[in-house]
């Protein structure tokens, strides 16, 4: 492993892992932080209703759902192997291609064809984005233990590249959101090579030393992985993720941008400005990933997954209590540091009070796909209430404003629930079938 005491500038795994989690989110920020938009912009995108917009959300949740616990399985096999990320590389550089010839006229053609289109571009884009960023996700975190960097740094630059490409989102978008998508292509194809081609020579010897075929396993065997479900305390904390992470990005990807941009007087307008405030949000969250590490050390892990869900619970709500520009705006860059509060945190928690050589599966089943079950569960009913309560009080945007507050509602019940499960640092998780490194040194300890 490499040194921990290594400069970061000086250690050449944290350099190819920063870079290539930067193309990442470069790749996919370019068109996510307006697909919403597109599907329901009238004027530039599909002019869907939110309960339409809900169901492609919740069918594209489920596709995530399944795809992403496949990745975790397979990455904890492949250990440090890039095959997988790979493959990701090369559908995010067809994303292009994909949309502006597949998935768009399918769209649009209505009836069955778009239903087909709903379930092909779910298969595609979770594949290559929304699975895939958790795997990126994850694998990062894992070089990061392995090769001896801080991995909230080299995430950093991920949220750093989202933020650069939203800063342009919104303006070309409001030129043709297929350029965004186009975009998207073009720093996939970075990516692609970065992984493909990008291999540092202590990765190469890790590499060798994980082929020897005397050498001890240090990937779990699969009955180990499928063991991963029945942790009875594993799903205690997916409750807790479950109504808190779902209804942020419900919110925030379902709602928020086409409230925001009905505060201005032209969609345009609108689209243009929640680029650029998109982006400085999420330059002041790549900010945050370098400080949240050192949050976690003075008031603990625990505390600051709660202190996250605390910060999502106000700015929730809070956007629905102001109705102008520049206060929601000011509200809107909470998320900057909501976001960290729940990335980082979530990894500690499982490398804390779990085997962390299941890390990957860990993370995908505890966070990120309790997150896509919320998703596929909510993200119809939240959008066709979202219709409703639109259309029963359009006076001020109020009917969106009731949304959120009912929201924001849910995510203060699962504090409360998250403050009596979740565990402390110091405190054993108990009834599982696996030590953790703490629990294997302390008993090393003792034989000693």
């Amino acid at each position: 492993m490499a040194s921990s005491t290594k400069s970061a500038w000086r250690n050449p795994s944290y350099l190819q892992s920063s870079f290539g989690i930067f193309m990442f989110f470069c790749s996919w920020g370019i068109w996510w932080s307006f697909f919403s938009r597109w599907l329901t912009d009238p004027t530039h995108g599909l002019g869907m209703t939110s309960a339409e917009q809900g169901q492609i959300y919740s069918i594209n949740s489920l596709a995530t759902l399944i795809i992403m616990f496949v990745y975790g399985v397979i990455q904890d096999q492949l250990g440090i192997k890039r095959k997988l990320v790979v493959f990701i590389s090369i559908i995010a550089a067809l994303v292009g291609p994909f949309v502006q010839f597949i998935y768009m006229p399918m769209l649009t053609a209505g009836g069955t064809t778009r239903f087909l289109g709903v379930l092909v571009g779910s298969i595609v884009l979770s594949a290559g984005f929304m699975s895939g960023c958790s795997l990126f996700e994850a694998v990062t975190e894992r070089y990061s233990r392995k090769f001896g960097f801080e991995y909230g740094q080299s995430r950093a630059w991920g949220s750093f590249g989202y933020a650069i490409v939203a800063l342009c989102a919104g303006f070309l978008f409001n030129i043709n959101p297929l350029i965004n998508f186009w975009v998207g292509s073009a720093c996939g194809l970075g990516m692609l090579l970065i992984y493909a081609f990008w291999i540092p020579s202590e990765q190469r010897e890790e590499l060798k030393k994980e082929a020897d075929p005397n050498a001890a396993p240090t990937n779990p065997s699969f009955k180990e992985m499928l063991g991963v479900l029945k942790m009875p305390t594993l799903w205690i904390l997916v409750v807790f993720m479950l109504f808190t992470n779902t209804f942020y990005v419900v919110f925030d990807q379902q709602m928020f941008p086409n409230y925001y941009a009905g505060l201005f007087p032209t969609t345009e307008m609108g689209n243009s400005t929640y680029g650029v405030l998109n982006s400085f949000q999420v330059f002041l969250e790549s900010a945050m990933m370098g400080v949240v590490p050192i949050i976690m050390k003075k008031i603990g892990v625990r505390n600051a997954l709660l202190l996250g869900a605390f910060v999502m619970f106000a700015r929730i709500g809070l956007c629905g209590v102001f109705h102008d520009p520049i206060t929601v705006s000011i509200v809107k860059l909470f998320h900057s540091i909501e976001v960290p509060l729940f990335c980082l945190p979530a990894f500690r928690y499982f490398t804390l009070h779990f085997d962390t050589k299941l890390s990957a599966t860990l993370y995908m089943v505890g966070f990120q796909i309790a997150s896509q079950i919320g998703q596929v569960i909510f993200s119809t009913p939240m959008g066709a209430f979202h219709d409703y309560m639109a259309a029963l009080m359009p006076a001020n945007d109020m009917g969106s404003r009731v949304t959120f507050w009912v929201i924001s509602g849910i995510v203060l019940l699962a504090l409360i629930y998250g403050f009596f499960i979740i565990k402390k640092d110091d405190q054993e998780v108990g009834g599982d079938p696996f030590y953790t490194d703490r629990q294997l040194k302390a008993m090393e300890a003792a034989k000693a």
